[in-house]
């Protein structure tokens, strides 16, 4: 039986990301990318709403069997970013559906704190939060170009995001919300207790999520694995797919 697996996108995107990937791995996986309420197709919806609503509708126990106990046939999240925060919420409102947890350039807090230093600062963040009330399409390119700012082929990739973008732009509303999120929720403790396997990929130039997060990941759970992928930024799936691909199937088969 293949795999169940289940693509969450991050703030401000939609479904659409994760295009490219998806055909890379349908030889073994059954493979469906979501839109969070607010983003993409549900873009109508108007807002993001509470993290415990998107991540029920996330796993619908009506349609996906519970299973006896986590494993490989069980649901594998791959959440990027903001995405990150709805997995590990899912995961532990529904273990019993969810058998993996993989973050891609993700982490349980965002902003830094005393104990948590490979983090936003809370004045980057604040500064999103006021453009993006002044302009938030200006605002969503800047977010956008900052993920590939210092790669090789940053203009080629970028201009590619934005055009997937504007092809389905999120409402106002859900960017506010979701930039509410990632200020304020500090999922630490939900992390370190989920009962089933929980790994992270990390870009090697990601600003917004530094790779020495990593160490602070194991600190919470020693058995998570936290690769660091060379040269990629906050979306190593856009800017190295390869060897994001590679990567990931090596934690999917963990």
């Amino acid at each position: 039986m293949k795999k169940k697996l289940m693509l969450i996108h991050g703030w401000g995107l939609n479904a659409g990301v994760w295009d490219d990937l998806i055909p890379a791995l349908q030889d073994e996986a059954r493979v469906l990318a979501v839109d969070l309420p607010g983003h993409g197709r549900l873009a109508g919806e108007g807002c993001l709403g509470e993290l415990d609503d998107a991540a029920d509708r996330l796993v619908d126990t009506s349609t996906i069997p519970q299973a006896d106990s986590p494993g490989s046939d069980a649901l594998i999240l791959v959440g990027w970013s903001l995405g990150a925060l709805v997995a590990i919420r899912a995961a532990t409102r529904h273990p019993g559906c969810v058998g993996k947890v993989i973050l891609v350039a993700g982490t349980p807090r965002f902003v830094q704190g005393p104990d948590w230093p490979h983090a936003m600062r809370v004045p980057v963040l604040d500064a999103f939060a006021q453009g993006l009330a002044a302009n938030y399409r200006t605002t969503l390119n800047r977010f956008l170009a900052l993920q590939f700012h210092g790669l090789d082929n940053a203009q080629d990739t970028l201009r590619g995001l934005r055009a997937r973008l504007l092809d389905s732009p999120p409402a106002e509303q859900a960017l506010h919300e979701g930039l509410v999120w990632l200020r304020h929720l500090d999922l630490r403790d939900e992390l370190a207790a989920l009962d089933c396997p929980v790994h992270a990929i990390l870009g090697e130039y990601d600003t917004l999520v530094p790779p020495g997060v990593g160490e602070s990941l194991r600190a919470l759970r020693p058995d998570m694995k936290t690769p660091v992928i060379e040269r990629a930024g906050h979306a190593p799936f856009l800017s190295r797919p390869d060897a994001f691909e590679e990567t990931l199937r090596s934690l999917l088969h963990d």
